[in-house]
């Protein structure tokens, strides 16, 4: 999660569930950003090839071994004109008509900001436990600042927190952030400029320097999630 726009949750979402996938682990990945869905263009997925099948719920297909789902396959590349509780309401039914079989982990790609739809699906999935993505912008601080503080109010425990676009360290200011909030830093993702030129292709995703950080990131996720 985070409130700000650019920092990279659906990039993360996606690499986290290739590493999971290459760890053997079940991943479902849904991609619950209604009317801007792009998580599909980062795994390389054909929305007009590929499509769920519709048996006693709408079962994802499998990309890259991940139970992959995402609004784009109806939606195709045309925007949603949704809004407030129409979003809500096409989330919600997302949520309950896709049948994901056994999976171990869902990963869920959430839209930017602090809204309504966002924090309703923190009440509708009771288990359901938070990253948030940052990177060291102190625009984006103050955003994981607010969405930190608004978990906290709500009695919702993030896993952790994910610095992203980073100096290969984690910054001092992220660091005082968790402590301060008493959540863990799971991952610090370095800045690669040539990451753009890989997205689509999985391959060459998965030879960045992002792609080794995210391993890291596999591993403390996996440590905090129960077997």
């Amino acid at each position: 999660m985070s409130p700000k726009g650019g920092v990279g949750k659906t990039l993360i979402s996606v690499m986290l569930s290739l590493a999971l996938t290459r760890r053997g682990i079940k991943v479902g990945l849904l991609d619950l950003d209604i009317t801007n869905p792009t998580a599909h263009m980062v795994l390389g997925v054909d929305i007009e090839k590929t499509k769920p099948v519709e048996d006693e719920g709408i079962i994802p297909p499998s990309a890259h071994g991940i139970c992959f789902m995402t609004i784009a396959y109806y939606s195709g590349e045309e925007p949603l004109p949704l809004r407030g509780v129409e979003i809500d309401d096409v989330i919600k039914e997302v949520l309950t008509v896709t049948s994901w079989k056994e999976l171990h982990v869902l990963l869920l790609d959430l839209p930017p900001g602090l809204s309504d739809e966002a924090l309703d699906i923190l009440k509708f999935l009771k288990r359901a436990k938070p990253i948030v993505v940052t990177t060291p912008d102190a625009l984006a601080l103050n955003s994981a600042k607010k969405l930190l503080k608004l978990l906290q109010e709500g009695g919702v425990k993030p896993l952790g927190v994910i610095e992203n676009m980073s100096s290969n360290v984690a910054s001092a200011e992220v660091k005082k952030l968790c402590e301060a909030y008493s959540v863990d830093l799971i991952g610090t993702i370095p800045f690669d400029s040539e990451l753009r030129l890989c997205l689509g292709k999985v391959d060459s995703l998965l030879k960045t320097r992002v792609a080794k950080s995210i391993e890291a990131v596999a591993e403390n996720v996996l440590k905090k999630i129960p077997p």
